[in-house]
């Protein structure tokens, strides 16, 4: 099975005529996505390879009955572009942009807490099915249908885990990156939740980093909740503190959020730990 995202899921993209927001909308179609629908104020009316083009997300949800939007707009119109979605009624919206302003954030984070709407991202890659349905930038090919799901703040390391999965012959059942900013939409819980509930999901990879406390709230779900295996990584084993690495939520002060003491938590809530990320295949073909 596969959470949130399958063969019902139909996409509107906004930001479609932007040259990201175009070639990663022809990636989508190419991996059999159903992209129904694009969102740009001012070039409604338009059609980008066949997909009608609207000026609101209202406008095309009504058209075209779009109920996930993917979100590729510059960064000080982004949040305005998620709570417009919001506002449209799509059920979830994956926001691929990065660099978003975290007060910004605070605002979307808000509304999302008054609406029935998941928001993925921003600053990820999104969220992929492997067999059915891809809404994000993560490499199609990689990825097979199988039974473990993958969870991660980290776009590059999602890919590099699913590859070494796939070479193992490990299929995926939902892979989701959720993002590295201090502010986001999903967190590990709430993928885990819905982990929970999918019968066919009979393992997980979570891929953490430094920084904050969600790898350590995460493991003690997991050790309440779930009864399947997990795997754990976490990045950043030798940064050093006070610096920040790669993500904005990615910086150690003090003794809290090291890797050290996220490994050590994880492992203590029972998940299998590895520290190795060129040996993470091996680790969870022994696992799984």
């Amino acid at each position: 099975m596969s959470i949130w995202i399958d063969t019902n899921t139909r996409l509107v993209v906004q930001g479609i005529t932007g040259k990201e927001g175009l070639f990663h909308t022809r990636q989508c179609v190419e991996y059999g996505t159903r992209v129904v629908a694009g969102v740009t104020p001012g070039k409604g009316g338009q059609q980008v390879d066949g997909i009608p083009v609207f000026n609101t997300v209202r406008e095309a949800v009504a058209e075209s009955g779009a109920n996930t939007s993917m979100i590729f707009v510059p960064p000080a119109f982004a949040a305005d572009a998620v709570l417009e979605a919001v506002d449209g009624t799509i059920g979830l919206i994956v926001c691929i942009t990065e660099g978003i302003p975290a007060q910004d954030m605070l605002r979307v984070k808000t509304a999302l807490q008054m609406s029935s709407c998941r928001l993925i991202g921003p600053n990820c890659p999104g969220i992929i099915s492997p067999g059915k349905s891809k809404v994000g930038i993560m490499p199609g090919p990689i990825h097979r249908p199988g039974p473990i799901g993958v969870i991660s703040r980290s776009g590059t390391l999602t890919y590099e885990v699913v590859h070494q999965l796939t070479a193992q012959g490990l299929g995926q059942s939902t892979c989701i990156g959720i993002g590295g900013d201090p502010v986001v939409g999903t967190s590990f819980i709430d993928c885990l939740q819905a982990f929970a509930g999918d019968n066919e999901t009979t393992g997980l990879v979570m891929v953490g980093e430094i920084g904050g406390s969600a790898e350590e709230e995460a493991a003690a779900f997991i050790r309440d909740n779930l009864q399947i295996p997990v795997v754990g990584f976490i990045a950043g084993l030798t940064a050093p503190p006070g610096r920040r690495m790669g993500h904005a939520g990615a910086i150690v002060s003090g003794s809290s959020g090291t890797a050290a003491s996220k490994i050590e938590i994880m492992r203590e809530c029972g998940l299998h730990v590895c520290e190795q990320l060129g040996k993470l295949g091996l680790f969870c073909r022994e696992v799984f």
